[in-house]
């Protein structure tokens, strides 16, 4: 059972039953991240996710959390590329309680300034952390060289000179442009009903009025460039994008299904001839990344650097062969079979649940039909696959990405 409901504010919930449950996932999932900043606001989504969690009006920051742990919840945010999402699990019996906790964080933070000096100083070894990432690193590189410096090729993190500069005035013009009613989803999955759900989110947010909410459409930019990083690593980290389809695309199951058969699995042709064949590889694989205007197909490889033309041969060979002789039926419908599996095991996780109607009604604005995908992924046909293939693996048009100590 799939509810969901909308205020005139523009505020909207979907809530998802679950029988045989005892716990609830709740989340705010707001639809701004890195791709919705100006060069000045690099890195503000994030902070301010960070600091949300740092005080409010009747809680400091250990109280926030002690608040959860005394209900024995679990508490967490992410940023992304075009989203936000505050969001905690609880037992069913505290689902009051964890949500006026959520809502207190979400709604009444009050940024002090001694925790924004402290945050800051998280924040930048966070970014420093990720400089120590060489995987995390080589793929934040990449998307720099697919989209440039902007929008979807920022880094989420943003960079530390605009971290340590932004100010409680900055943090309340991004709110307002952003944080706004129509923009925000509240989500609920698990052992909770309609009712109840409606009930909180009427009490706590009934009085959220309507911001001064700024679109900001991403401008798209096609860097395609080749970019290297020196580090001194063990390993070179190698990076490669394609482009791919938006988000709800028509062919998007068929193109997950080459992205299967590409890189998805331990019996994918990259993990097999680049690793298991010829060695040269710990880990390998690839995925699809898209978004609202545009998408990537992304290959990454950690290798040996004596190795590493070796490893690049390897992949292109396999991306070639694709490209060229296609997929072979029976690759199309263990493929298949993935994604269908990953679709039932989401549906028996709350966390799951929560973020994927929660995250389909802000990116299109009506509820997930699960019946309705999983006839569309059980039609999807062995030539569908094969048609895909011609929008996919454009070397005029792609970018790449190598860390390494050269």
């Amino acid at each position: 059972m799939v509810f969901e409901k909308r205020y005139e504010n523009g505020l909207r919930l979907v809530v998802k039953r679950m029988q045989g449950l005892m716990s609830v996932t709740m989340g705010i999932l707001v639809g701004t991240g890195a791709s919705a900043e100006t060069d000045a606001e690099d890195g503000i989504s994030h902070f301010i996710e960070h600091m949300q969690f740092k005080g409010t009006k009747k809680r400091n920051a250990f109280e926030v959390s002690d608040a959860f742990d005394r209900l024995g919840a679990q508490v967490n945010a992410f940023t992304g590329k075009d989203l936000t999402c505050y969001y905690s699990k609880c037992t069913s019996d505290h689902t009051l309680e964890c949500f006026e906790i959520l809502a207190d964080l979400f709604l009444d933070s009050t940024f002090p300034e001694e925790e924004m000096d402290r945050e800051k100083g998280v924040v930048c070894e966070e970014i420093s952390m990720n400089e120590d990432t060489p995987e995390d690193l080589c793929l934040d590189l990449l998307a720099n060289a697919f989209y440039g410096g902007q929008n979807y090729g920022r880094n989420i993190l943003g960079t530390a000179n605009n971290v340590k500069g932004f100010t409680f005035d900055d943090i309340q013009k991004y709110k307002k442009a952003r944080y706004c009613p129509e923009n925000i989803v509240i989500s609920f999955a698990g052992d909770i009903d309609p009712v109840t759900a409606q009930a909180l989110v009427e009490t706590h947010f009934g009085k959220l009025e309507k911001g001064q909410f700024e679109k900001r459409t991403p401008t798209i930019l096609r860097a395609r460039k080749n970019l290297v990083k020196t580090k001194p690593i063990e390993q070179m980290h190698l990076g490669i994008a394609y482009p791919a389809l938006p988000r709800g695309h028509e062919s998007e199951d068929a193109l997950n299904a080459v992205n299967g058969v590409l890189g998805g699995t331990m019996s994918s042709r990259l993990f097999q001839e680049v690793r298991e064949k010829r060695g040269l590889a710990y880990s390998v694989y690839s995925y699809i990344s898209p978004f609202a205007e545009c998408g990537s197909q992304i290959i990454y490889a950690g290798v040996n650097p004596a190795q590493k033309d070796s490893a690049l041969e390897a992949v292109y060979e396999v991306v070639n062969d694709i490209r060229k002789n296609g997929i072979t039926n029976d690759e199309f419908l263990r493929s298949r079979e993935q994604i269908k599996s990953g679709m039932f095991f989401s549906n028996e996780s709350s966390n799951a649940q929560m973020l994927l109607y929660g995250k389909y009604m802000l990116q299109f604005d009506k509820i997930f039909d699960f019946e309705e995908k999983m006839q569309r992924i059980n039609a999807m046909s062995y030539e569908d696959a094969l048609a895909v293939i011609s929008l996919m693996f454009n070397d005029a048009d792609k970018a790449t990405s190598l860390i390494g100590n050269i």
